[in-house]
């Protein structure tokens, strides 16, 4: 209510992207396809968890709720900003920026919560393997998944609050390609400091909680393979905790330097090119790095896709006699 009498702004122009018309289709054609692969690769993730009972533990099952956030996160920002591209449509209402800015908050805020609990899932898978199902039961994973939501919700409301309580009275022009946090407080013309103290306190104190936790497990875990016998097991894990670790870093480095930085240093050349690591790039690059390179995700999936080609090559068979049976009759 204090926001509608001070407040003179009731909409924001998206300024992030270039006006070029050959720049514009190409960065079209590009969001488009990372865009269109992410929700089809972080789908098939979740549609081989769902439907293959080999992998109904509690590892995929984190994994299916770190695919369904990163279908969700670029679909927050990703479609407005190919609506601006294509149809040169930079507007968006106060309420649909408050919209965008709450979503994003919610879904990166539980993402990063969330990879700290997969971190500690492998944790627990490799340097306790006896005692993985009793640590690791599907209770217990599904009360830290609903946490991890829960989390992000609460932490999201609070720094939407925080920013939407501001009075914003003179220009509407949003320096990033969605409503984020950093444009938004330069935005306002009232004081800020306040609030970027608390939001730098919340961001600092739960990012790099979850942060020192992702980091310690694989700690843990890079000492359980440094002792493994084998020179194949190690080179083998190795691999998938160093690419584990890649994402995780890329994740956790971009949203830290995002979030956890008074609004002084902002940036929007900078900050648009972060932006699009951990909320373009990073759900793209999950589901391969996570899933794909799985060798029993890969073999759900050819199981899922043997029984799609069954259920329709059977469909065909059915048809064909339903047709000859009916030629006779004709006769």
């Amino acid at each position: 209510m204090q926001r509608d009498n001070l407040s003179t702004v009731s909409e924001f122009v998206l300024i992030g992207l270039s006006d070029a018309p050959q720049v514009r289709f190409l960065l079209f054609v590009l969001f488009l396809t990372i865009y269109l692969a992410t929700v089809a690769g972080n789908i098939t993730i979740l549609l081989a968890v769902s439907t293959d009972t080999h992998l109904h533990n509690p590892m995929y099952f984190l994994l299916s709720n770190l695919s369904l956030l990163d279908i969700l996160c670029p679909t927050v920002t990703v479609p407005k900003m190919l609506g601006a591209l294509l149809f040169e449509n930079k507007v968006i209402s106060f309420k649909g920026c408050l919209f965008q800015l709450f979503s994003l908050i919610d879904v990166v805020g539980t993402e990063i919560f969330l990879l700290a609990v997969m971190a500690y899932d492998r944790y627990v898978a490799i340097c306790h393997p006896l005692k993985y199902l009793n640590i690791m039961s599907m209770k217990l994973c599904a009360h830290l998944a609903i946490g991890t939501w829960v989390a992000g919700f609460f932490n999201s409301l609070l720094h939407t609050s925080l920013i939407f309580t501001l009075v914003f009275c003179d220009s509407n022009q949003v320096e990033q390609y969605y409503c984020d946090i950093p444009p938004m407080l330069g935005l306002s013309c009232s004081p800020t400091r306040s609030r970027e103290l608390v939001i730098l306190a919340v961001a600092g104190v739960l990012g790099s909680g979850a942060f020192v936790v992702t980091l310690i497990s694989y700690l843990y875990i890079l000492l359980a393979i440094l002792s493994m016998n084998s020179s194949e097991s190690r080179h083998k894990a190795f691999s998938t905790c160093g690419s584990h670790l890649t994402v995780v870093c890329l994740f956790y480095g971009t949203t830290i330097c995002t979030y956890v930085r008074p609004s002084s240093t902002y940036s929007p050349r900078r900050d648009r090119v972060v932006s699009m690591l951990y909320g373009i790039l990073t759900p793209l690059l999950n589901p391969i790095i996570y899933s794909l390179r799985n060798k029993e995700v890969r073999c759900a999936l050819r199981r899922v896709i043997s029984q799609v080609r069954s259920a329709l090559t059977g469909q065909e068979h059915l048809a064909q006699p339903v047709a000859s049976s009916g030629a006779p009759a004709a006769e």
